[in-house]
């Protein structure tokens, strides 16, 4: 579910005194007031509220026992704080601004296709769970917003290598969990960069008193709301569906001999103790084929200097030439405008054809191989191709590949995020007032 948040008068309330912000309406209600200042910033009581709300009806229909009210409020308010804090990094970076409204209703249609509906439909689905369409795209707005930034100064700094590569294809080979797909949970406890042995050796013992807690069958779900500082912790903790290859590296060799039900003991990594549930499982297809057509082909596209019809002309000039017997690669180099393939030949190699536009993968998928099209427009200009051969490919090792370095990559990015957010929190003036 999307974190909304409110900020209609939240610049108000920076430049007019503290007292201002619990002014009284003619009723005699609050009109707003201040859950805490954050740096130049702060959090609304109304965010706060609507915050509450939000999880406790989610809680309720999920069957999830929050933690009690004042570590629910505290934890709640903690969110509240860490956004503040990332959504004034991005304003001060310029990011906030680059998130559009086209980017916007980019991720909403993503939403909505996945839903079932249409576009122009999706405030009145909202409406139906009580959702404000505004305050929904406020939401959609700060939660891009958070992630373009995350991957500024987060993901683009995390470095995999071809080592670590090798490595994870060779799990991918032997390892069970890696060509499997898991339901978890997790319960997660952070340990501060500054944190002596004791302190350390105290967040060990909580991690072993939640563990007795979860094999005397407590509720694994109410105690991640009430003690895990994971991104999900509100959420009983839950991670959702990972394929195997999705699964950060450190899970690895915990589940390796684990079952649905199954619970870890609590393990350590460098900053932070966890506690894994593995809510389901199930086999994984591991062999991957593609269909891919060789194609090559000559582009023309209109300019300032020829119009639409005298590069429609030129193509079939070029074409007309290839029928009598010319060299199409030695047409492709003296007439194809395509700066990628021209000097191939005009050849685009092996591929899948839903990677190009429309107007063009139907043609190629038209064509018989050796055989020119007709001529054809796409946004581009005017194309002729020609399909050299088609095969079935088994690309299983280039996924894995990539598979592999998006699981480092997100096994780093867990680690990395925390101490990203630990310092930004630690370097943050904040006031609570709840």
């Amino acid at each position: 579910m999307l974190k909304i948040k409110y900020l209609c008068a939240a610049v108000a309330l920076v430049a007019a005194p503290l007292s201002v912000a619990d002014e009284l309406s003619e009723t005699g209600d609050f009109l707003d007031g201040v859950a805490a200042i954050v740096n130049e910033g702060v959090v609304l009581k109304s965010q706060f509220e609507k915050q509450l709300a939000t999880i406790k009806k989610r809680a309720e229909d999920q069957g999830i026992q929050l933690p009690p009210e004042d570590i629910l409020n505290e934890q709640i308010l903690e969110r509240l704080i860490v956004t503040e804090i990332q959504m004034q990094r991005a304003d001060r970076i310029g990011l906030a601004s680059q998130v559009s409204d086209q980017y916007i209703n980019s991720a909403i249609q993503r939403i909505a296709d996945q839903n079932g509906v249409r576009f122009e439909d999706m405030p009145a689905m909202l409406a139906e769970d009580g959702i404000d369409y505004a305050e929904f795209r406020e939401g959609m707005r700060e939660e891009l917003t958070i992630n373009e930034l995350k991957g500024i100064e987060v993901t683009r700094n995390i470095r995999v290598s071809d080592r670590e590569i090798q490595q994870c294809i060779l799990d991918l080979e032997t390892n069970v969990v890696v060509n499997s797909d898991w339901e978890v949970s997790h319960i997660l406890m952070t340990i501060p960069e500054s944190a002596n042995a004791e302190i350390v050796s105290a967040i060990e013992q909580s991690a072993e008193e939640i563990y007795t807690r979860l094999q005397d069958k407590a509720d694994f779900r109410e105690l991640a709301a009430r003690y895990s500082e994971g991104p999900t912790s509100l959420e009983g903790g839950s991670l959702g569906w990972l394929s195997g290859q999705q699964i950060p590296s450190i899970f690895t060799d915990v589940l390796q001999d684990m079952k649905a039900g199954d619970i870890s003991k609590p393990f350590r990594t460098s900053n932070s103790i966890h506690i894994v549930k593995v809510d389901n499982l199930r086999s994984a297809v591991e062999k991957s084929e593609i269909k891919q057509s060789k194609i090559r082909h000559i582009l023309v596209s209109p300019n300032e200097i020829i119009d639409d019809a005298t590069a429609r002309q030129r193509l079939d000039d070029a074409v007309e030439k290839i029928r009598g017997g010319e060299d199409f690669a030695e047409q492709a180099k003296l007439l194809s405008d395509d700066p990628g393939s021209a000097n191939l030949g005009g050849d685009l190699g092996w591929s899948e054809t839903s990677i190009f536009a429309p107007e063009f993968k139907a043609a190629a998928e038209a064509a018989e191989i050796g055989v020119i099209s007709e001529p054809f427009r796409t946004q581009f200009g005017w194309h002729v191709l020609e399909v050299l051969d088609r095969r079935i490919y088994d690309n299983t090792d280039e996924i894995k590949e990539r598979n592999c370095v998006a699981r480092i990559r997100n096994s780093k990015q867990e680690a990395e995020t925390l101490l990203w957010l630990q310092r930004m929190r630690d370097e943050a003036f904040v006031d609570s007032r709840i």
